[in-house]
Parts: C-alpha cells; structure tokens; sequence
C-alpha cells in the first residue's frame, strides 16, 4: 500500500472573521473584516492588479497574495513569526478566494510551499 505524505503546509479560505487557532497563521483580504490580534499574523492584502501587468513567459507578475504568502513563509523559515501548521485567509468575497486558489496553482513559489486545506466538514 503507497502512503503519500504531502508536507506542505495547508491553506484555508474562509470569509468568517472567527479567531483562528494557536498554530495557525493569518492573513486578511484589505476588504475583509478579521481579527487584528493574532501572534503568527503576515497581515493584510489586496487582490488588485499588478503594477506590472505586462510579464512575460519567464517572469509573470505575482499578485499580491502570492507575495504574501511568501513573506509569511520566510519569516516562518527565519524563525521571526511563532510556528504555525495552516495559514487561514480571510477573504470579502469570491474575488478574494479566486485570487488565493489561482496562487495555489499557478505560482511556482507559493505552490512549493503551500497546498489548499480539505473543506472542513459540518460537525467535525
């Protein structure tokens, strides 16, 4: 039987502002409402365009959240943020939640690092 051990580290989209956990990081949409409080937080961000809309083959633009969550990883590497085992984003809308999958898949930096959380299950 194959086991298959993915070690990355999950990420959860939610739009309930609710406090995440002690071992869980925090991100907030600039639209959101979320808890400002929370020891392992990298912050706000926004889902706007990048400056550099152009790109090319080699280099596309990055967007915001996938910055975002590369700041947040190296400073987890850097020992610079208490440790934390899911990152938990709080977005305002479907644009927001669009905009962190689109970063799970298709930056090359952010999908090394992180994965999309299960959906949690009612009553679990």
């Amino acid at each position: 039987m194959a086991v298959f051990l993915d070690a990355r580290i999950p990420v959860l989209v939610t739009r309930a502002p609710a406090a995440p956990g002690p071992e869980d990081a925090l991100l907030v949409e600039a639209d959101a409402a979320g808890p400002e409080a929370h020891p392992a937080s990298a912050g706000r961000f926004t889902v706007a365009a990048s400056g550099h809309t152009a790109g090319c083959a080699c280099c596309p633009p990055r967007s915001e959240v996938a910055r975002a969550l590369t700041r947040l990883f190296q400073a987890r590497a850097r020992g610079e943020t208490p440790f934390f085992r899911q990152v938990v984003v709080v977005v305002a809308g479907e644009e927001g939640a669009a905009s962190v999958g689109r970063a799970l898949r298709e930056d090359p930096l952010v999908s090394a690092c992180y994965r999309a959380a299960p959906p949690e299950t009612p009553g679990a």
